[in-house]
């Protein structure tokens, strides 16, 4: 029985293959799949990407050095965390999608490999199978063929034959080759995407932890403000100046909007139907009016309603439909968005982690809009909603064609439960 050897063997040992072979050979070459799902190419594209938000990290730590524990600029500090903590949030959207780039490269590089193997083995039967017939009948020599030719016309006919078979026989052994190379190839990539996920699977773990980290750190700044309420004093009205401004331009914004409509002969009557709520949560952390200012930091008048137990991560929906007419940063509201929904009506929805929103962009009821977080002037993870009516904020809770019931009915308030 023929033993398998290596492929420097094979040549020796083999003679020569029938063009019937490298029949079956193009055949199982040609069932190959198509194109890959995942490619290392995105794989470097990610890893590129990571590179820049590396270098943005850098940047930002460096200007916060710089600031230190400066009380006069504990708001442009805050700032920066939040900065910090977007592009940390983005390193670690980047992590998970090289984690699952390299996931699908090892199921792809595992069947590929399993495909070549077969291909390989299909293809060493086929050369066993050749030499044990030439064992039994006994070899049969090129020149042997030549020899036997009965005229000057049939030997040069011979000679295109062997020409042809030998040529054939070669790209054959080359094939087997090439399946061979193909092999090695393979179970080297994938020993190289296994390493590589572990090593990504460690950084994610990493970078969590570096995020909750930097998530303190932010909300302690400005925890830090208000133990310094009587130092921090100028900082805080510029915060919540700041707040009103912003909250005038966007009335602006809307009713430049329902002119526009006007013009175009649309609609500019408030869209109708009520608010939903504008996350899952129905926990109200503060109300509208008059309140003890949380943690000494904030408006003792404050202008909204916020809903706690919402996390880092939850969405953050449309209350009504409308169109996006803010969607910004800014240090008092952190990330926010302004929806217009008619003549004198919008809602607001600040200190968000993150936008999926832009300007002009139309939403229906329900729409994610952001989610969650900590950003601005803010201590924890909340949602700052705000509904104004008639060019008027109105209470939420309080306000409606049931004043007992208000839009958002069915909550908890903050120390009663």
């Amino acid at each position: 029985m023929l033993q398998r050897t290596k492929k420097g063997s094979v040549l020796a040992h083999i003679g020569r293959c029938t063009a019937a072979l490298a029949l079956a050979v193009l055949f199982l070459a040609s069932s190959a799949e198509p194109g890959l799902a995942a490619t290392w190419a995105d794989v470097n594209d990610l890893k590129s990407e990571a590179s820049s938000l590396d270098a943005e990290k850098k940047e930002l730590q460096a200007k916060l050095d710089a600031l230190a524990d400066d009380k006069s600029e504990a708001i442009n500090r805050k700032t920066l965390l939040d900065q910090q903590i977007a592009n940390t949030t983005a390193q670690i959207q980047n992590v998970e999608a090289q984690i699952s780039q390299y996931a699908s490269l090892i199921t792809q590089t595992q069947a590929e490999l399993v495909e070549a193997q077969e291909k390989e083995e299909a293809q060493y039967e086929l050369f066993c199978q050749r030499v044990r017939a030439m064992e039994e009948r006994g070899t049969i020599s090129y020149w042997s063929v030549l020899f036997k030719a009965d005229s000057f016309t049939d030997l040069l006919s011979r000679l295109d034959i062997i020409n042809e078979i030998m040529d054939s026989d070669q790209a054959v052994i080359a094939e087997l080759e090439a399946l061979q190379a193909e092999i090695e190839t393979k179970m080297s990539e994938l020993e190289t995407s296994k390493a590589e996920e572990v090593q990504a699977k460690a950084e994610l773990v990493s970078k969590k932890n570096e995020l909750d980290a930097q998530r303190k750190e932010a909300n302690a700044v400005i925890q830090e403000l208000s133990s310094n309420e009587n130092e921090t004093e100028a900082a805080l009205s510029e915060l919540q100046a700041q707040q009103d401004a912003l909250w005038a331009e966007a009335q602006r914004l809307s009713d430049q909007l329902v002119a526009q409509q006007a013009a175009n002969g649309q609609s500019t009557e408030s869209n109708p139907g009520g608010y939903i709520w504008p996350v899952d949560s129905r926990y109200i952390t503060s109300t509208m009016g008059g309140r003890t200012s949380p943690g000494g930091i904030g408006s003792t008048n404050h202008k909204g309603t916020d809903i706690g137990r919402v996390g880092y991560t939850s969405s953050v929906y449309a209350s009504k439909a409308g169109t996006v007419i803010v969607s910004q940063y800014s240090s008092s509201y952190g990330n926010y968005v302004v929806i217009s929904h008619g003549s004198g009506n919008t809602t607001l929805y600040a200190h968000m982690s993150s936008r999926k929103v832009s300007v002009g962009q139309y939403v229906n009821q329900g729409d994610v809009i952001g989610i969650t977080g900590s950003t601005g002037n803010s201590t924890g993870p909340h949602l700052h909603f705000e509904v104004t009516e008639n060019g008027v904020r109105v209470n939420p809770l309080s306000h409606g064609a049931k004043p007992q019931m208000g839009y958002l009915s069915g909550y908890t308030l903050s120390g009663s439960a």
